[in-house]
């Protein structure tokens, strides 16, 4: 089981039909070579593009299965671009944080930097999808792996999911589309420092959701 549960059996995505159409800032943050651009293409277009390492940015509007209508600002992830990641923070609504599951070496670097952007006052209780990356390729780190080495620091303290996926084949990433539509959407409508959507390692983790 993938840390968090499985997310979608306990929120409403039933109603999601009938729900009003809204707008959101989504950021996707990474350490460069995660494959943030391949993702962002591969959810806008269907289609695997080979891209370059981001320098600046990449924007593109999506539409999550719970009728959420939302801007992707895809952030250049090379150590000499994170000084400005605060500049696409402000009225952020949900952080994706993509992982290369298969750089096991960078992994502490990639927790690093996530707890520095998580401590910045503009993202007090904003929820984050991690997206475990890569996961087509043999060797990849299974998410539950990636839960096992995770540093809790501010994730202890906002909701959260930890999914795996890959931008090369489409694997997961409806399912992460559909949870993020959930976790805007209840963004919207409750205040930051509600529940927790995902819960600390641990045998009782689905439970914690109830």
């Amino acid at each position: 089981m993938q840390w968090g549960g499985n997310l979608l059996q306990h929120l409403p995505t039933s109603s999601c039909k009938t729900l009003a159409l809204f707008y959101a800032r989504v950021v996707m943050l990474g350490l460069d070579f995660a494959g943030k651009s391949t993702l962002l293409y591969k959810l806008k277009s269907g289609r695997a593009v080979e891209t370059c390492p981001t320098v600046g940015f990449n924007v593109e509007s999506l539409q999550t299965p719970c009728r959420i209508s939302f801007t992707l600002w895809d952030v250049g992830g090379q150590d000499n671009l994170r000084a400005s990641w605060p500049d696409y923070l402000e009225d952020t609504n949900t952080l994706i944080f993509v992982l290369d599951s298969t750089d096991t070496a960078r992994l502490p670097e990639a927790m690093a930097v996530l707890e520095e952007v998580l401590s910045q006052p503009s993202m007090a209780g904003v929820p984050v999808l991690l997206l475990a990356n890569k996961q087509e390729v043999p060797g990849a780190l299974a998410p539950a792996e990636l839960g096992e080495r995770l540093r809790w620091g501010q994730l202890a303290r906002r909701r959260w999911v930890l999914r795996g996926c890959s931008a090369h084949t489409g694997q997961g990433l409806q399912e992460a589309l559909a949870i993020l539509g959930l976790l805007l959407r209840e963004m919207r409508t409750r205040d930051r420092g509600g529940y927790f959507l995902s819960a600390a390692p641990s045998p009782d983790a689905a439970m914690l959701m109830g």
